[in-house]
């Protein structure tokens, strides 16, 4: 699994997934319950990783949406 995007910002998570979903691209998201111990004060942002095959894709697809920069 790699990282494509890391993030505070709920709206731009959920549409970054939705993206990923529609192109049925896998993806996990990481660090959701040390967000939620932290109480959503923005410390710690959580991740979006995709299998290493389909990095590029979303990589790709997360920005020609403006969610992200290419490394």
């Amino acid at each position: 699994m790699r990282e494509v995007l890391r993030s505070n910002a709920p709206v731009a998570l959920s549409f970054a997934q939705a993206l990923l979903r529609d192109a049925r691209v896998d993806f996990m998201l990481l660090d959701t319950h040390i967000a939620a111990v932290e109480a959503s004060i923005g410390a710690f942002p959580r991740r979006l990783a995709v299998d290493d095959a389909d990095y590029d894709a979303a990589l790709d697809l997360l920005v020609e949406a403006g969610l992200t920069d290419r490394p």
